[in-house]
């Protein structure tokens, strides 16, 4: 056998093992690098960067022109490279007087296996690894062969690519794009916690995007203070019982009844109070009562801080379907859904959620469902309530009574505090860990 021409046959072999190896790095890193990355590399002056926004741009034709590299880089080294080794081994194999066939056979799966291993090894593992360690570095420093080789072969891709969409067409199947820019919420979701998981972003900035994501589909009534909890003044009141009731509960805006919770005429701000008395005047209540948005209960919380941001209001008053007073809402409220709990030097609330002992918590009951679903992981039906207290009041006898307890799942709930007929603090314990501790 020609010596040259093996040689030539291994050379060969190496660069079809090496072209498909840059075919591969190629396409990992086109669907790896970040297109704001490479933004950053041209801003920098990196020349190489605007070719490498060209295959960003231009994604779903490149992934093409990389898979058609990689097929004739596989299958010119199924063609060329197996011959090419098994004429080097059958040499050493026939010194052991074996017959031809049994060589050739020998021969040609010892050349398969190391054929296969150089084109897994240094073809596709070692340049996927590279290319997703290095995508902006592997990126750049491929896109301009790419190109060329796309321009060289455009006919073939064009062709290969038109068929293959009317196959898919004709078996009613829409032809997508491999590579969608945009992201669900979900992925977005999850997207967030694998950057969590490897450092890249923190926990508070992780719960941050995750309230945002729950804000919009928040609605008023499941973030307001409820009529029976809203601290009002009221208009037949004197001016000095009503400074009194207002000092006293140290809030800034109190909304005035004229002459119950039903009929609210407005607001009044501590300031106006504290001004009068500075003043030594004792004004009627509505001579500085102040205009009071009212907006009905179903509205997103999305839509109404927009409102309250450009009607300059703090506070809005919170109307049922049946015109009544449902509850109050402020901007503090809304920015909770976001940031959580805040509280001034003033709040003496305790924590929503509770730690008593293990696997017991007492919760507020005005959590809302979903959010005890969350905290504990569980699956409570929300049915007509949305707070942890309605669902309690619903399931127990009423008057609701301390000690009433709702077996769900593995969870007991139990009435911790009422107030009047309203369940004020529920208690959340394990069964499992009952059991555990009972045996």
């Amino acid at each position: 056998m020609d010596t040259t021409l093996v040689v030539w046959n291994i050379f060969l072999v190496m660069f079809l093992v090496l072209l498909n190896g840059f075919f591969v790095a190629a396409e990992f890193a086109m669907v790896k690098v970040r297109s704001t990355r490479i933004d950053t590399l041209l801003q920098e002056g990196n020349t190489r960067a605007k070719y490498a926004k060209r295959l960003v741009d231009n994604l779903d034709a490149y992934l093409s022109a990389c898979q058609l590299g990689i097929t004739l880089a596989s299958l010119g080294l199924g063609w060329i490279g197996e011959p090419a080794i098994a004429r080097l081994i059958e040499p050493v194999l026939a010194d052991f007087g074996l017959s031809g066939a049994i060589i050739h056979t020998i021969a040609f799966a010892i050349a398969f296996s190391i054929i296969t291993a150089l084109h897994i090894i240094l073809g596709e593992l070692a340049p996927k690894s590279l290319a997703i360690q290095k995508a902006d570095s592997v990126a750049i420093w491929t896109s301009v062969p790419l190109i060329a080789f796309y321009k060289l072969m455009f006919p073939i891709i064009w062709v290969l690519n038109s068929i293959a969409n009317r196959i898919l067409r004709a078996v009613g199947i829409e032809v997508a794009s491999e590579h969608e820019a945009a992201h669900t919420e979900e992925e977005i979701r999850i997207l967030m916690e694998e950057s969590h998981q490897q450092g890249y972003i923190n926990q508070t900035e992780l719960t941050y995007v995750d309230n945002i994501f729950d804000f919009a589909e928040r609605h008023v009534n499941e973030v307001m203070i409820p009529r029976t909890d809203m601290v009002c003044l009221y208009a037949e009141d004197a001016f000095a019982v009503n400074l009194d009731k207002a000092l006293d509960e140290q809030l800034t805006r109190y909304p005035v009844c004229d002459p119950d919770k039903d009929n609210i005429i407005g607001f009044v701000h501590i300031k106006d109070l504290l001004a009068a008395l500075a003043k030594g005047e004792t004004p009627a209540l509505r001579e500085i009562t102040r205009n009071i948005m009212a907006i009905p209960e179903t509205m997103p919380i999305s839509s109404l801080l927009k409102l309250m941001q450009k009607n300059q209001a703090q506070i809005a008053l919170v109307i049922d379907e049946y015109g009544g007073t449902a509850g109050l809402v402020t901007v503090e409220d809304i920015l909770e859904e976001i940031v959580g709990e805040i509280q001034d030097e003033f709040d003496e609330e305790r924590p929503v959620v509770e730690m008593r002992a293990d696997n017991v918590h007492s919760v507020d009951g005005r959590l809302l469902i979903d959010e005890v679903n969350e905290v504990f992981e569980m699956d409570l039906d929300t049915g007509v309530v949305d707070t942890i207290g309605g669902w309690m009041t619903v399931r127990v006898e009423m008057p609701p009574r301390i000690g009433q307890q709702v077996d769900y799942d593995e969870y007991a709930f139990i009435v911790e505090e009422v107030d009047n007929m309203r369940i004020t603090r529920v208690l959340v314990r394990k069964l499992a860990a009952e059991a555990e501790l009972t045996d």
